[in-house]
């Protein structure tokens, strides 16, 4: 019998931005900063869509719907990399990689697809 060389990747370590902890700490404020605007300006846009009885027509749902897929994407990424501005070892487990690539394409498919019906539909 024929012994195999078999040996699983259990986790991904991540190099990161940069080396020095001081810049990741100015890092992870600018980028906590941008993740927050993101959050905020795109459920500004959903509920003013949703509350305002002026804005029925098929372009502002779909503007709301392309607005809740932008939360959902930028949510997959800037949680992890916030918090790898905070730690000393920037490390992904095989899994979370997976589930984190997966709803990157599905939303960015999502994406795609919602920014093709807007432009047929005007």
């Amino acid at each position: 019998m024929v012994a195999q060389n078999e040996s699983r990747v259990n986790q991904f370590i991540l190099s990161g931005l940069s080396t020095s902890h001081a810049l990741e700490l100015v890092l992870f404020g600018f980028f906590a900063v941008i993740y927050m605007l993101i959050l905020h300006e795109n459920m500004l846009i959903i509920f003013t869509i949703t509350y305002d009885q002026c804005l029925p027509t098929p372009m502002y749902f779909f503007l709301s719907n392309l607005s809740f897929i932008d939360v959902c994407h930028s949510s997959v990424v800037m949680p992890k990399m916030l918090a790898d501005f905070l730690v000393e070892r920037k490390t992904i487990s095989f899994g979370e990689c997976i589930a984190r690539m997966f709803f990157l394409h599905l939303f960015t498919c999502t994406e795609i697809l919602l920014l093709t019906a807007m432009a047929y539909d005007r």
